[in-house]
């Protein structure tokens, strides 16, 4: 997530902090590069303008000057200010009415409206623990309201059956009698989209609109667009005034124009944020947990929140047991597989935590496949319960099988049982209290 934007600006802070103090000349040279690497993430220009005529007196001020770490304060000034261009404080969803509540979903065609509607019921109804019905009112693209109602199944959501023929309008004033009778909390309503911006298209989300009186019109908007999707925005507002934005893709944007231009240039908060293509990858979006990874401290917080929704209490404790018994088998390895790919594998872990980019660089560096995780999965899979408990007895004859079970290598079987033995060995010193400082550079070397 804006790869190409953090490893700019670490790169210009990294400089800096190895100055021991930093003169007008130094940190005007600092922000001209600032600037262009905030230009060439696809900021709008208007933004960078104000950003680098908001920080500048700051930067250049007496507090900068004399501070014991200049480098770190300027950090500190940028940080707070993206925190600023970002919109500030997070703002939750509002769903203050009287039930049925309605959610409108606009956006054009391509954005990932269908797919955010599904993930933004399951994400309120983990939340707020509200009963939620997913209406399409998108008569148009083939398939469209097929493609929620299987959505929603799958997910154990809740959907309005489809009447062929119907008319948006007629459709909505279906959901708002269904929800009722069904005792529905909140109705998400998902609009047709276009290639583009017509006033047919708006003149009948005005209709919609005026039919199911949202209290929120959300415009689902596509990062990777950049700029468009800014103008997009715009355009939508002056429309059916929008009140907040859903940013789709933003785990393949490498730039962040549109997230750091959104809020200044439209006035509306970016609400939520999807960071891949799971029903879970739907993330509240806040602005200072936001700033900190842009600028390569990672976001413990998210971090934290995610473990705490992803994993399994009552196997990690036992995990954790295990371990200071000196106890570590296949089977506790192949669960802390299944937790880590649950996380979004190595990557999604390494995306929230501080110094991501070298992060990053290591594993590639490495060769560390995150494939791995699969291919290791479906190894222990084609082990029997003994073996998998008592790893010394796989002879070859059971590694050609295992190899066979799993369709990989037997090179692949003996690098995995040697990973497993260095493995065990580090638990084992672990519950006797031994080393610790992160994995050893030999086991490190067994993960490529």
């Amino acid at each position: 997530m804006f790869e190409n934007l953090t490893n700019k600006l670490e790169g210009i802070f990294n400089k800096l902090k190895k100055a021991p103090s930093l003169n007008e000349t130094q940190v005007d040279a600092g922000l001209k590069e600032i600037r262009q690497a905030l230009l060439a993430a696809d900021v709008a220009l208007p933004v960078v303008k104000k950003f680098i005529e908001d920080i500048k007196p700051k930067a250049i001020g007496q507090e900068i000057i004399r501070s014991t770490s200049p480098g770190q304060m300027l950090v500190k000034i940028v940080y707070d200010q993206l925190v600023e261009v970002l919109g500030g404080k997070g703002e939750e969803i509002n769903l203050k009415a009287v039930p049925p509540v309605s959610i409108l979903l606009v956006g054009l065609q391509g954005s990932g409206k269908t797919t955010t509607a599904v993930k933004l019921a399951k994400n309120i109804e983990k939340k707020f623990k509200k009963k939620i019905l997913l209406v399409s009112l998108d008569v148009y693209r083939p398939a469209a309201q097929e493609q929620l109602k299987v959505l929603s199944e799958k997910n154990q959501l809740n959907v309005l059956p489809i009447i062929k023929d119907q008319l948006p309008t007629d459709i909505a004033q279906r959901a708002i009698n269904a929800a009722n009778l069904g005792g529905s909390d909140i109705i998400i309503f998902d609009t047709a989209g276009r290639t583009q911006i017509d006033l047919n298209m708006m003149s009948e989300i005005k209709n919609i609109k005026a039919a199911v009186k949202p209290v929120e019109t959300m415009l689902v908007a596509d990062s990777l667009t950049g700029q468009i999707a800014v103008k997009l925005a715009s355009e939508f507002d002056k429309a059916v005034q929008l009140t907040s934005i859903i940013l789709t893709r933003v785990d393949g944007d490498g730039r962040g124009g549109a997230a750091l231009s959104m809020k200044q240039i439209t006035g509306k908060p970016i609400k939520f944020m999807g960071v891949g293509e799971k029903i879970d990858d739907l993330e509240s979006f806040y602005p200072d947990r936001l700033a900190n990874r842009i600028l390569g401290m990672g976001d413990i917080v998210s971090l934290v929140e995610k473990a705490s929704q992803d994993l399994d209490e009552e196997k990690i404790k036992l995990t954790e047991e295990k371990i200071k018994k000196g106890s570590f088998t296949f089977d506790d390895y192949l669960m802390q597989l299944r937790q880590m790919k649950k996380m979004g594998g190595m990557e999604g872990v390494l995306s929230l935590l501080p110094g991501v980019s070298k992060a990053k660089e290591q594993m590639e560096n490495a060769n560390i496949d995150e494939k791995l995780l699969s291919i290791n999965e479906a190894i222990i899979l084609s082990m029997t319960k003994k073996e998998r408990e008592n790893p010394d007895i796989i002879s070859g004859s059971r590694r050609k099988r295992i190899s066979l079970g799993s369709g990989t290598d037997v090179q692949m079987i003996n690098k995995l049982l040697k990973q497993f033995k260095m493995m065990s060995k580090m638990m084992k010193k672990m519950s006797k209290g031994g080393p610790k400082g992160g994995l050893p550079p030999e086991l490190l070397n067994q993960l490529k």
